[in-house]
């Protein structure tokens, strides 16, 4: 049984990597592929074939319209060459659970197609950490957004597949709007009140990490 137990209207730090610490995005098409699951699978609805979509057109308005029936909202996301970072806050019974397994799922039957070979992609079952705090929730949230900083990527993978982050969308350096921003920001007077904020709070966890590898050696 899963320890953490979810609820609808909390928020839900969500993370896994490829097995075997394998890269799961080995180009950026495939990234975005990812990416448009994300939104694709975030529904309430019925997929149908989903899965086999080709995912090269947008759906119809109808199917839009039904789209925002949703099972999870993200607050911030980030996708590295082998892992990635969500925080979810569930808003459908049993969204997450849902949306995770959809999305591991027609990610996994894409891949595996692409690249001629089987077997699971994700390492185990993924990772849930329960948002108990609304400092635990800003704190994560900059861990998320800048999270592909954090690991420093250096990857032959990473030189050739950039990493995609909401960190544009809190920052305001784009108009896209895919992710419930406000109940972070709304705690800021600004957005760059929270980048600040945000910078900051990744140097402290470089410099945690480097104590802790001192530590370890």
């Amino acid at each position: 049984m899963r320890k953490t137990q979810f609820a609808e209207g909390e928020y839900y730090h969500i993370f896994n990597r490829g097995v075997d610490k394998r890269i799961i995005f080995s180009n950026q098409r495939e990234m975005q592929r990812f990416f448009q699951s994300m939104c694709e699978f975030n529904t309430i609805n019925p997929l149908g074939g989903l899965y086999a979509s080709s995912f090269n057109q947008l759906r119809s308005s109808a199917s839009k319209k039904a789209s925002k029936e949703r099972l999870v909202n993200f607050i911030c996301y980030c996708l590295n060459p082998n892992h990635y970072h969500f925080i979810l806050e569930q808003v459908a019974d049993k969204g997450i659970e849902k949306f995770i397994h959809r999305l591991a799922t027609g990610y996994t039957k894409y891949f595996n197609a692409k690249h001629r070979r089987s077997g699971v992609l994700f390492q185990g079952k993924y990772k849930a950490v329960h948002m108990d705090s609304n400092e635990q929730l800003l704190h994560v949230s900059a861990y998320v957004n800048l999270n592909f900083r954090v690991h420093q990527l250096r990857s032959s993978a990473s030189n050739t597949v950039r990493s995609l982050s909401s960190w544009d969308e809190y920052i305001g350096k784009t108009k896209f709007n895919f992710c419930k921003k406000d109940d972070v920001l709304g705690q800021f007077k600004n957005k760059s009140e929270y980048k600040k904020f945000a910078e900051k709070t990744l140097t402290a966890i470089l410099e945690r990490k480097e104590i802790l590898r001192e530590l370890e050696e």
